[in-house]
């Protein structure tokens, strides 16, 4: 199929799963917000939202979700029903389901999101009508309207577990960071690098140089941990 008539057929699929944005977000309610994103621009890759859960607005950028199933490709995978907290510590119940062309491609994902704090709030009158285990382990997400607060927070994220900067790091830390970054889709988003190297504190030219070392060694052991 010709790179033009795909481009179409993306295009009509985006079109056609706008109104079913809106439709499931007004099945729901308040508590639920739908968000279509179309990952032929990342940086901008929201096309479509009802609802207001993480604060999502159309042009707004993809969340950490989002880069990782970009940096998976083709080889993505639905995620179902799995549990997050936004920044400000709210519990979020959601589903990422891709989007494909007719060639198996992905290029985009439809997004449920559930305000599950709320639902569990009413547990008392409603049973156990949240399902949602064991909240308390579930992982912090940033939802943003721009790439680089969502680049930023994973980079936050990752200072936190290592207890240390970016100089206390031994060669094989940073190797390790930035194959972490590299998994987590960051790499992906135009610009990313130069961001992370800003960050970091580095020139471009090391940051470029640390992900292409990080590319071209195999850790197994992260490699077995990575869904």
């Amino acid at each position: 199929m010709a790179e033009q008539d795909v481009e179409a057929q993306r295009d009509a699929i985006i079109a056609a799963l706008r109104p079913v944005v809106d439709g499931i977000a007004a099945t729901f309610g308040p508590v639920c917000e739908v968000v279509l994103h179309d990952y032929r621009r990342p940086e901008k890759s929201v096309v479509a939202v009802a609802g207001s859960v993480t604060g999502r607005a159309v042009g707004g950028a993809m969340s950490e979700i989002g880069m990782r199933v970009l940096a998976r490709g083709d080889e993505a995978d639905d995620e179902l029903n799995y549990l997050t907290r936004t920044r400000n510590g709210q519990l979020v119940k959601s589903s990422t389901m891709v989007l494909r062309d007719s060639t198996g491609a992905v290029f985009g994902a439809l997004c449920v999101n559930v305000d599950a704090g709320a639902v569990q709030q009413a547990h008392a009158l409603l049973g156990a009508l949240a399902g949602a285990g064991d909240a308390g382990q579930a992982p912090v997400t940033t939802f943003g309207n721009d790439i680089d607060s969502v680049v930023d927070a994973i980079l936050d994220a990752h200072q936190v577990r290592q207890h240390q900067s970016w100089a206390g790091l031994d060669r094989a830390e940073r190797l390790e960071l930035f194959r972490s970054l590299d998994g987590h889709g960051v790499f992906a988003v135009r610009r990313a690098v130069e961001q992370v190297a800003a960050r970091l504190g580095i020139s471009r030219a090391s940051a470029y140089s640390y992900l292409a070392q990080a590319r071209a060694t195999t850790d197994p052991a992260s490699e077995g941990a990575r869904p």
